[in-house]
This record gives structure tokens, sequence and C-alpha cells, in this order.
């Protein structure tokens, strides 16, 4: 069978068969080659920016490299700035990945990630679904998804999806009605496995839950679920295994980086060691052993586009004590939690909706910094924002018509600028949060 989804990188200039052979090298590494080629990554990643990206030179404030530990933190903030003030020399807009983190954080930000790191994003992707037999030239896939609303965004989604050998269930409305629709598509695809947001793979389960369903039995061809973007309680996991029948895996990733840590088969929460160097900082700066509680810093080793070089990614974790550098297990995950908003109609629509309606005006200005959204009642949303200059009529209504699109007409939206928005005692921001 020919392997359209490999054909479809290739063809957009991401050299994934280079990037799967390196993939493979690096984890066929013993554990002093490792050690060895861990330290050349950092090196070089560092010595790259420093020579040819302005942006990190002034961040460091020299051209030489300081000590591994006294580089500085990048933080979300940092990169809040036009992406063509942080481009390395050689890349432009034109040759590079380009997209926009979700602001799940109410942080967003665009970013760039040149084709060969992101063909071994791809590949690294690739091998861990491999894990749970799950190809993803041949599988068939259920995607559980936001999907962008203007016309070009939404067939260049629905183009890319038929590519990728997936189906998908938009978000953004998840009343029984519509789930009901979901579960007759089951009864008639044959999906190898699940993937998509938490939450709302989680009120699919509880709408099975409510009819006795138990998803294998309609659709038997199911191997696996894998969810991702939003915390999975324990709970959940318990529920998601008992509805769906299937093996329920747990990712963590961020767009602009990589995955970052992949439930393995024997239930581990393994951290992506081969693209990425993953370290936990007490509040002031200092690595903290394995089995302490700090911030989330991730360096990526192989993006020369733009630097992600000891980025705090705004999560709190711990990395097991019997995690070793060649393969790191994350203990635990503490923050990216995403409510649920009931709308007047009964629609249900997850947090992360919101993110689609922000994303209309959250350009590459930099204009906004931070937003948080709060239901207030069930017509009522409040924005609080952070801005250099407050949000102009314009830009009102544009995010009027993307809340009618995305949730439903006559919802009620007060805009407030601030200075500062309040966040959690971790520091988090939540995004979204209903007071119903």
């Amino acid at each position: 069978m020919i392997s359209l989804f490999d054909i479809s990188l290739q063809i957009n200039g991401f050299p994934i068969k280079k990037a799967k052979a390196e993939l493979d090298r690096i984890v066929n590494l013993s554990e002093e080659d490792y050690a060895v080629y861990l330290q050349n990554k950092k090196e070089e990643i560092v010595a790259f920016h420093l020579q040819n990206n302005s942006f990190y030179q002034e961040l460091v404030g020299n051209k030489t490299a300081p000590k591994w530990e006294n580089l500085p933190i990048l933080n979300k903030q940092n990169l809040q700035k036009p992406l063509a003030e942080r481009l390395s020399k050689g890349y432009t807009l034109k040759n590079v990945y380009l997209n926009k983190t979700s602001g799940s954080s109410g942080t967003p930000f665009v970013f760039a990630k040149d084709k060969y790191s992101h063909a071994l994003t791809w590949a690294s992707n690739i091998m861990r679904f491999g894990w749970f037999g799950i190809d993803f030239n041949h599988s068939y896939q259920a995607r559980f998804y936001g999907i962008p609303m203007d016309f070009v965004g939404y067939q260049k989604e629905r183009l890319k999806d038929f590519l990728s050998r997936r189906f998908r269930f938009p978000v953004f409305d998840l009343s029984d009605e519509v789930l009901e629709k979901f579960l007759q598509k089951f009864k008639i695809k044959k999906f190898d496995y699940l993937n998509g947001y938490t939450s709302s793979i989680v009120l699919f389960s509880k709408y099975l839950e409510q009819k006795n369903i138990i998803l294998r039995d309609i659709c038997p061809t199911l191997k696996a679920c894998f969810v991702t973007s939003e915390m999975l309680f324990e709970s959940d996991k318990k529920l998601l295994e008992k509805q769906f029948g299937i093996p329920i895996i747990n990712e963590y990733g961020a767009s602009e980086l990589d995955l970052i840590a992949f439930e393995n088969p024997k239930g581990e929460w393994q951290v992506n060691a081969e693209t990425l160097f993953v370290e936990i900082l007490d509040e002031n700066n200092n690595v903290l052993p394995y089995g302490e509680e700090g911030r989330i810093v991730i360096t990526s080793l192989f993006n020369k586009a733009n630097p992600f070089i000891r980025y705090e990614i705004g999560d709190i974790g711990i990395l097991d004590e019997k995690s070793t550098p060649q393969k790191p297990i994350l203990k635990k995950l503490i923050g990216r939690t995403n409510d649920v908003a009931i709308l007047p109609s009964g629609k249900k629509s997850p947090g992360l909706t919101f993110y689609y309606v922000t994303k209309s005006i959250i350009e590459d200005d930099g204009n906004v910094k931070e937003f948080i959204i709060k239901q207030t009642r069930l017509d009522t949303f409040e924005i609080e924002y952070v801005s250099e200059k407050e949000l102009d009529s314009e830009q009102i209504q544009k995010i009027d018509e993307a809340i009618s699109l995305y949730l439903e007409p006559n919802l009620n939206f007060s805009f407030t600028r601030k200075k500062v928005l309040e966040r959690t005692n971790r520091g988090k921001l939540k995004q979204f949060k209903s007071y119903l």
C-alpha cells in the first residue's frame, strides 16, 4: 500500500526518511554514547543560535556560551514579538514550518521550526504511536479536535485529514444529539484508534456510559485511544478504559516543541529524550533531583529556525526517581486543565474552543499578551486581556463573529483590558473558567 502520509511530508519539504534514520540511530545508542550525544547536541544548538540568532544573542547577552546552568530561562513572554525578529540567519517565513501555539496557557505566540526538525517531530510521533500497532500510513484515526471554520482553513484541514487517514469529529458542539451522530460513525467506519482533546473524549465516554455501550463492541477494529492537550484524571482514565474497551494512552506535547512525554506499553510516561532535553527547576532556576516537583523547562535539540533553549513551558512536574538521562520518566504532570462551557442551547463546548475564537485576533504583532475567559452565566462571558493597545471595535466585531460561528449566536461578551491577570497558586494561567 502506498505510504501517502510519508509522501505528503516529503513533498512538503520535510525529509522524513532522513529523520527516521537519525531517530533510529539515537534510540539505539548505548548509555555512554547517549551521554556524549546529548552533551554534543546541547553545545551545538546553543553555539548555533549564539552565532545565527540575534534575538538569542541579546537574551544571553554575549556570543560566547556560558555554562549550561547559567543560560537564561526562556519564557513565553520573551517570545511574544514578531517572528521575523526571532528567526535565525538563513531562515525566512518561506522556508520554515510555521504555526501558532494553542494559547491554552493564555500566552499565545507564533513560532517556526526548520523543516528537518519538524520531520524529526513526525518521526518521533510515528515511532511512539508504533509502540501500539498504529501506523500513520495505514491506520484510520477518529480525531476529536477543533477545526478552523473559515473556508480556506477548513478545506485545508479536511485535505490534511484525508492525506493523514483521519476522520474528524469537531469538538465545538458536544450536545447529546451530536454525540449520537459520532456514535453512529463508529458503527460504520473501521477506525483503528481515537486521538484528541482529553475533555472531549471523556464527554463522549460519559455519553456511552449513559447508553450502556462499550465502543469496541460496535467498532471491533479499535486498538487504542490517545488523549492530549489537557489533564487526564485517574477517574476519567478508568471510565475511558471501561467504556472504550481498549488501552488509553496519555500523551503530553507542545506544538512549538514536540511530543514531550508519551505513555509506553509498560504504562510509564516516557519522556522524549531523543529530540528534547527536559529539566525540572526550582524557583531559583536550580536543577532539582529526580522525584522533586518543579517547573518543566525544555530544550529543543534540533530546531535551528527558532531557539527553544531552556524554555519554560508553564507546567509543573516531577521526574520519577527511576529516570535515567536516556530514559526519563514523567511521574506526575500538574497543570493544564480545561473546563467545559455549557451554552443556553444545551450545547457543551470544551474550553479549548475559545482558542479558535481568540485565534482570530491573535496576530503576529504581539499586541494581545494574555487573555482569560470567564463564564459567569449561561449566556454571559467576560474576556480579560493584557495588551499594548486596547482592542478596537473592528477586532471586537471579529471576535463576535467567531463566537457565533464556533459557539452559538446571541451570547454576551464583555472585554476588560487589565494590567495583570490572576493566576493559579502555581503561576498557571487558566485560560477558561466556568463559574456556573
